[in-house]
């Protein structure tokens, strides 16, 4: 009999002939302090093929790593059985035996058909999930402005006029500038595309309505989405990486009641005074457009528009910003308290907050056409 053993007497394994049959005996210390004196001493046993059974009768100490270790002999003789040990280090064995076959799994194979739906399925099951977050937490802030309605004292006045000079002063030469563009492109597509049917004086109604009603709202919108939700974004998120939001719940103070709600409340009263801004920007882009292509004098531009653009055009777009200003803000600062403890986090949150505000922006924008499509105004 050839003994394949280590230096140390505690740990041991070594082929014995039984009645004909090889069986390798193991004893000792089997724990993952002697893992590598255990492997070492499953080199040699590799080379033998007629192994019958695995006897562990001798084993004395058993852990995870060392019945792992009777697996791997296992693995090396497919025709041997494992025999003798007590019922404790057997569960154990069988125990290991199945979290390995647990951990194996297959990957699937699957089509590009089936990937493609499997995608869009996940997709769309975040979308709704992520929706449903956001209104939790539209909530969440409807119920603390009730709270700061009840309670005046708590209303933080100064931090919402510090907002206010942030998402309105500072924003009025981007909105401005874009708005009055978009009225000079309007305009001259719109003389464009009438001189064909001898009708370029209701190039007036079309820039007016179109101003009014969606594009000096619609652009306000993206252009704050972009600007301003982002900001908050990445203001909240900083101070959540920074821990001060941490700090805050610890001095028992809700960051909605402090950070979020002045930032709502700041965007919803500025936005309809960008929008407003926006409006006559645009009109008045439209109007030099028309005094150019068209050879109208600017009295006679607004004039016009006086007489066959009704009120309720305007009104129509003043109605959407509040509304769009609540989604854009609540958004940015509900994204902002999502970050995660680094840079990138807020990079990430950062991008998705303005790609879901604009979004729904646009959403809701196709929901006020329709309501005031049925509404007949």
């Amino acid at each position: 009999m050839t003994d394949i053993a280590s230096d140390a007497a505690e740990t041991w394994l070594r082929p014995v002939d039984r009645a004909g049959r090889v069986v390798l005996e193991a004893g000792g210390t089997w724990t993952v302090f002697a893992v590598a004196e255990l492997r070492h001493l499953e080199d040699p046993a590799k080379g033998r093929r007629n192994v019958a059974a695995i006897d562990i009768a001798g084993i004395h100490k058993l852990d995870t790593a060392g019945a792992l270790e009777i697996v791997r002999l296992q693995k090396l003789f497919p025709d041997a059985d494992v025999e003798g040990g007590t019922p404790e280090h057997l569960a154990l064995i069988e125990l290991v035996t199945k979290g390995i076959a647990a951990g194996v799994v297959k990957p699937q194979r699957m089509g590009w058909l089936a990937h493609w739906l499997y995608e869009l399925g996940e997709t769309v099951m975040e979308f709704f999930e992520q929706t449903a977050r956001l209104l939790a937490f539209f909530g969440e802030v409807l119920v603390v402005l009730a709270g700061a309605i009840r309670r005046p004292r708590r209303f933080r006045m100064s931090s919402v006029v510090a907002q206010m000079h942030e998402v309105w002063i500072l924003a009025m030469p981007i909105v401005g500038v874009l708005t009055f563009l978009i009225g000079v492109v309007v305009a001259y597509q719109g003389v464009e595309q009438l001189k064909a049917f001898g009708a370029e004086t209701f190039t007036v109604e079309a820039v007016s309505i179109s101003v009014l009603r969606e594009l000096g709202v619609l652009l306000t919108a993206i252009i704050v989405a972009g600007r301003s939700g982002s900001a908050f974004t990445a203001q909240i998120g900083t101070m959540q990486v920074n821990l001060e939001l941490d700090a805050m719940r610890t001095m028992a103070l809700n960051p909605i009641e402090w950070l979020v709600v002045p930032r709502i409340i700041a965007l919803t009263l500025s936005m309809p005074l960008l929008v407003f801004f926006g409006n006559m920007m645009g009109l008045l882009g439209g109007a030099l457009a028309c005094m150019i292509y068209l050879d109208f004098t600017l009295v006679q531009f607004f004039d016009r528009l006086r007489d066959t653009v009704y009120i309720w055009h305007f009104w129509t777009g003043m109605i959407k910003a509040p509304v769009f200003a609540f989604v854009i803000a609540a958004v940015g600062c509900y994204e902002g308290l999502q970050v995660k403890g680094s840079a990138d986090s807020v990079g990430r949150q950062t991008t998705k907050s303005v790609v879901e505000a604009i979004f729904f922006v646009v959403v809701l924008d196709a929901l006020f056409s329709i309501i005031f499509l049925v509404a007949g105004v």
